[in-house]
């Protein structure tokens, strides 16, 4: 026969009439998603905080390089990998990528102005400020627009009919207009030569050939780049021209391109 279970009333347990209240512990489905909000708001805290600092590194090279090279704006520049504040905790940064437009001319160091320059910084060391570092290896390119080029040399500079070279155009009112296909090739100390000249249209007149001769003979030298890059190969696009450079054991500072 079934019967009825005694049982004692909760010792100052609040009663509301005839019904008593009772608390309830917290459940075990409940404790985990405390632990987890908590670990989910430390993991958040930690991502922001990791985040201020590679903006503040970021901010402190992108300064360095806009001061040092005269750009009109900064370049744009990425710390990879995570933490980043580890990185630069052990003084060492593992992969940096820095974007860099318009970097100008000047008339006697840098003759050829540089339209768009990408670098890629592997084993970026840092030191307490931002005046100089030193990379295990770089790997660049530098793009040189037609009209840039055509700046420099004086000459009108388009894409040649074939892969590696460009043509060149020049006039003189009384000679008329000639176009001639160069060659486009890394020549030592940083420079890009032009060789190979093909008459493409119009008569080489002698007036025009001296000037030619003159804007094409000399290889023109490529400084708009971080000293210690050594250009490996040039390539012909629709648009211009990808001068490619690496370099180990590069050291960086304010101020400094290549020369060499």
């Amino acid at each position: 026969m079934y019967q009825s279970q005694p049982y004692d009333e909760p010792v100052d347990a609040p009663s509301y009439g005839d019904t008593a209240v009772y608390a309830s512990p917290p459940t075990r489905r409940r404790r985990r998603i405390v632990v987890a909000a908590s670990l989910a708001a430390l993991l958040i805290g930690a991502v922001v905080v990791d985040r201020v600092a590679a903006a503040r590194a970021e901010s402190r090279m992108a300064e360095a390089f806009q001061e040092g090279m005269g750009t009109a704006e900064r370049p744009s520049v990425h710390v990879s990998g995570f933490p980043v504040l580890t990185q630069l905790a052990g003084g060492s940064l593992r992969h940096v990528e820095l974007t860099a437009h318009d970097i100008p001319a000047d008339e006697t160091t840098r003759p050829l102005p540089v339209t768009e320059l990408t670098v890629g910084l592997d084993g970026l060391k840092t030191s307490g400020s931002a005046d100089e570092a030193q990379a295990r290896s770089v790997e660049a390119t530098a793009f040189l627009s037609y009209e840039d080029v055509s700046g420099a040399l004086g000459l009108d500079v388009s894409q040649g009919d074939e892969p590696g070279r460009i043509n060149a155009t020049t006039s003189l009112p009384l000679a008329g207009d000639v176009t001639v296909s160069a060659a486009v090739s890394a020549a030592p100390g940083n420079r890009i030569a032009f060789t190979d000249l093909r008459v493409v249209r119009g008569e080489l007149l002698p007036p025009l050939k001296a000037l030619l001769d003159k804007a094409l003979a000399e290889p023109i030298p490529v400084r708009n780049v971080p000293e210690g890059l050594h250009l490996r190969s040039v390539t012909t696009t629709a648009n211009g021209i990808d001068a490619r450079f690496t370099g180990r054991s590069v050291t960086l500072r304010p101020g400094s391109s290549s020369s060499a």
